[in-house]
């Protein structure tokens, strides 16, 4: 049984009187507002009992609770947990409730019951009621809620998450055994700055000669929450490879995904225009922005900021270029992160 801690704050009285004050208020006699309450436990689907915690004995269940056990409700009333369960989820069970019976507060607590060889969970609130006679509680009322369907998808996405990290793992190994090293970045998969700086000379050089254009992208990775900073270089590593998959997915033979540093990367996009560019980009900011990446079980989560300029549209020169597409990604960035901008096309009047 897990720990068990005090919840709403409120003594007994003060419950006492607020019942009786709403009975007055709706008109109605308390053993009606009980009964009332009663049935809409049973219709929210929780069990509810209600014992002497002297003897372990029930003195009242509900259909649910007596279903628990594999009984009816009648054979239920008087009936002990050590006529119900095992010695140690009784001794479990009476341990609970002789600290809920010491607390003017409900406490909350969880439970396991074991039955026919099926497991179950539940999340228990007991609060023990006072006595008419101003004597010590003799009585605890439990309030359980079932959570097995509810570990077990929590168990089952850890598990997913596990193999999702084992795949990733596996895939970035496959990765570097067989890239070339001489060009590409270790970590991402994406070519080193001196090839972007050989592709994008080309690209000029051909897009001046043709009269076509292309794009680029300045990317940046947003700041990583301080949860994912916690766990330290692993985490970052992960990230920078997921971001890789996704630059070298999203782009075609013909493009170019580079890292230019630590946290700055970029895309030619040959034979592309800005509008094109920008709906590309956005896709793929999105696709960062929904990327499960795993770690020791817990997704990473990860955005980017890109700036998107054009040649010839929004540059006329490489170096131009360049202080385009970095201008429009500090944009994104000021907006706030993962955001896609837009490089200002030029606009030059012709003599008249």
């Amino acid at each position: 049984m897990a720990l068990m801690n005090e919840t709403t704050p409120g003594t007994p009285q003060q419950r006492s009187d607020s019942a009786r004050t709403l009975a007055r208020v709706l008109e109605v006699d308390d053993a009606v507002l009980a009964g009332a309450l009663l049935e809409m436990l049973d219709r929210v689907d929780v069990l509810l009992s209600v014992k002497d915690v002297a003897t372990g004995r029930y003195l009242h269940v509900n259909a649910a609770m007596a279903e628990l056990f594999g009984r009816e409700v009648a054979t239920m009333t008087g009936a002990g947990d050590a006529d119900l369960m095992e010695p140690s989820q009784s001794a479990a069970m009476r341990a609970a409730e002789q600290t809920a019976l010491a607390h003017a507060a409900p406490t909350l607590s969880q439970q396991r019951v074991d039955r026919g060889g099926r497991k179950r969970e539940f999340s228990v609130t007991r609060l023990p009621l006072p006595r008419g006679d101003g004597g010590p509680a003799r009585h605890v009322l439990g309030v359980w809620v079932e959570q097995t369907g509810a570990h077990q998808r929590e168990q089952q996405l850890q598990q997913a998450l596990a193999q999702l990290e084992q795949q990733q793992l596996a895939a970035e190994v496959q990765r570097r055994e067989t890239q070339d090293q001489s060009l590409r970045d270790s970590t991402t998969g994406l070519y080193q700055r001196m090839h972007f700086d050989d592709q994008l000379r080309r690209e000029v050089d051909l897009s001046s000669r043709e009269h076509r254009e292309f794009a680029l992208v300045s990317i940046a990775l947003d700041p990583l929450a301080d949860a994912v900073k916690a766990l330290g270089d692993n985490a970052r590593t992960r990230v920078l490879e997921a971001l890789g998959r996704l630059l070298r997915s999203n782009t075609r033979a013909m493009d170019a995904s580079c890292r230019l540093d630590e946290d700055r990367f970029a895309v030619l996009l040959s034979g592309v225009g800005l509008a094109t560019a920008h709906s590309r980009m956005e896709g793929l900011r999105r696709q960062c922005a929904t990327q499960i990446v795993v770690l020791e079980g817990r997704d990473l989560g990860f955005t980017v900021s890109m700036g998107v300029a054009s040649f010839p549209h929004t540059a006329h020169s490489e170096e131009e270029l360049l202080q385009a597409s970095d201008t429009a990604l500090r944009e994104a960035q000021t907006r706030g992160g993962n955001h896609v901008a837009l490089a200002s096309i030029r606009f030059e009047l012709g003599a008249s």
